[in-house]
């Protein structure tokens, strides 16, 4: 796929657009107010390979812990502004490394154009983020409902206020909870515009089923060539929201991070709980930023022969395990209790080997 030229912007030393690898970011859950809280799941996020953090900014207030996480995370830092300008404005002051508005919740011109000066005297990348469940009503005069045509409208309208003040350091998204109308929007404005796009599926609900929401209105925009930036918006732990993403990145041939397991759905030939052993597995080794195929097969058809591919794997029989790397069994007869244990042995002492 041939991703669309966007124009290229940073946030905290991130490249965003311009053919930039596409970014993977997550949003903290915790009260802003609790700042170990919040620093541990800024830690975590960043072990998972979230390279933008988002946080809640809800009152002016709450912006006190701006410089405290610049300080402690190596991360660039972004505040959710939501109603009041002014504590876009703080946050910017107190040096964040980005800031995200929604000028629908704004709802005053004045005020926005204030936040796009300051924007450009601190010299902070920001986005516009529209939602369709409030756009301003002076878009809405013009159409009959909100729908993807206001928010495209409404975003063209807030760019073009940046850009008479002279800033141009601005990424768009154009949310809804519905996937058709939010591929709909991005296509429309992607036609329209080169600003870089956050592309995600807003409010897309827990992680079973907001993961699979995500992957369909995520991967159609980017199977299209269309995002710099992803979130996927999940009721649960943002660590799951930064894997998903990953996972999106990598299946679409995007970016190749981390271990890509391959796995077959079991039957009644399969004489473990491979279910559980591949869900043991995933939790180990999410530590992983290298690349690579990974098979855990539930019996000797589905093993060496079907995963010839995977760069190392596991093929569980009634009583042992076979080891084969590239379809090439290595070893055999491991004692099943030990099967796992020696394939993550042999995934770090590869990973270790590729980085030297």
């Amino acid at each position: 796929m041939k991703r669309k030229k966007t124009r290229q912007i940073k946030v905290g030393g991130i490249p965003i657009g311009g053919g930039s690898p596409i970014v993977v970011q997550s949003m903290l859950k915790t009260n802003p107010e609790n700042f170990s809280q919040t620093l541990e799941q800024t830690r975590e996020l960043k072990r998972a390979g979230c390279e933008l953090v988002r946080i809640a900014l809800p009152q002016e207030e709450t912006c006190k812990i701006i410089p405290f996480l610049k300080k402690e995370v190596d991360v660039p830092i972004i505040g959710d502004i939501h109603f009041n300008h002014k504590i876009a404005l703080k946050a910017m002051e107190l040096g964040i490394d980005g800031i995200r508005i929604n000028p629908g919740t704004i709802n005053n011109l004045r005020k926005v154009r204030e936040i796009a000066v300051m924007a450009l005297n601190t010299k902070t990348p920001v986005r516009l983020g529209m939602n369709i469940g409030s756009i301003e009503k002076r878009v809405l005069k013009t159409h009959a409902r909100p729908n993807a045509d206001a928010m495209v409208e409404s975003a063209l309208y807030h760019i073009n206020l940046f850009e008479d003040v002279g800033w141009t350091q601005l990424k768009v998204s154009l949310k809804a909870s519905d996937i058709r109308e939010t591929v709909d929007a991005y296509k429309k404005f992607s036609k329209k515009s080169d600003y870089p796009l956050h592309v995600g599926i807003t409010e897309a609900g827990p992680v079973f089923s907001g993961a699979i929401k995500s992957a369909i209105g995520i991967g159609i925009l980017l199977n299209e060539g269309i995002g710099d930036t992803i979130r996927v918006s999940l009721t649960g732990n943002p660590v799951y929201e930064v894997i998903a993403g990953y996972h999106m990145l990598r299946d679409l041939g995007l970016r190749k991070r981390g271990i890509n397991i391959i796995s077959c759905p079991t039957c009644g030939r399969t004489r473990v709980n491979l279910a559980e052993i591949v869900e043991e597995f995933e939790k180990d080794i999410n530590q992983f930023d290298s690349y690579l195929d990974v098979a855990i097969m539930g019996c000797e058809v589905n093993g060496p022969g079907e995963a010839r591919e995977a760069d190392i794997g596991l093929a569980f029989g009634a009583n042992s395990a076979t080891l084969f790397k590239k379809g090439t069994v290595v070893k055999s007869a491991i004692p099943r209790e030990m099967a796992k244990k020696i394939l993550e042995e042999e995934i770090y002492n590869m990973v270790n080997k590729e980085k030297r």
